[in-house]
């Protein structure tokens, strides 16, 4: 396995990186890339907001995320499923700040706020296609920075 997915799947909060984990971990990143363009094609709120509560069932309810289930009903895999299970905490914080970034552009999208809206976008689609392309998650890592800085202390990373 690329070195670059094994820290991907340990940035997730995963302990032991297996690499059939990693396509399971980044298909919500790509659904939630895939429906931000067309939201942002369309500059369509009701788009972003059945997004934003998506995630945030997601987040808050870990082991009944909605991509999840989809990824484990459409996605054969030959070598054996590894099942997600509840996500870690980095993965739940930064699928938490998705769902509060697509709620922003959602009721921005309403109030007519466009700048604020386009903003938003702009930050969501950097987000994800550094996600994607980048296999980095900045609210992943997002979640270590505040951990370390309310604990004090510099915290090893879990693989």
């Amino acid at each position: 396995m690329r070195d670059s997915r094994r820290r991907f799947i340990c940035q997730q909060g995963f302990s032991n990186p297996d690499s059939r984990l990693y396509d399971a971990l980044m298909f919500q990143p790509r659904i939630v890339g895939g429906l931000t363009a067309l939201g942002t094609l369309f500059q369509a709120p009701w788009s972003f907001l059945a997004l934003s509560a998506a995630l945030w069932w997601s987040a808050f309810v870990p082991t009944r995320n909605p991509f999840d289930a989809v990824y484990s009903a459409v996605t054969p895999d030959p070598r054996g499923r590894v099942p997600l299970g509840r996500a870690p905490a980095p993965r739940r914080f930064a699928v938490g700040m998705a769902a509060a970034l697509t709620l922003a552009i959602g009721v921005a999208l309403i109030l007519g706020a466009s700048r604020v809206a386009w903003s938003c976008e702009a930050l969501l689609a950097v987000a994800v296609a550094t996600v994607v392309f980048g296999r980095f998650c900045a609210g992943s890592y997002l979640y270590y920075v505040l951990r370390r800085l309310i604990a004090g202390r510099r915290e090893s990373s879990r693989c």
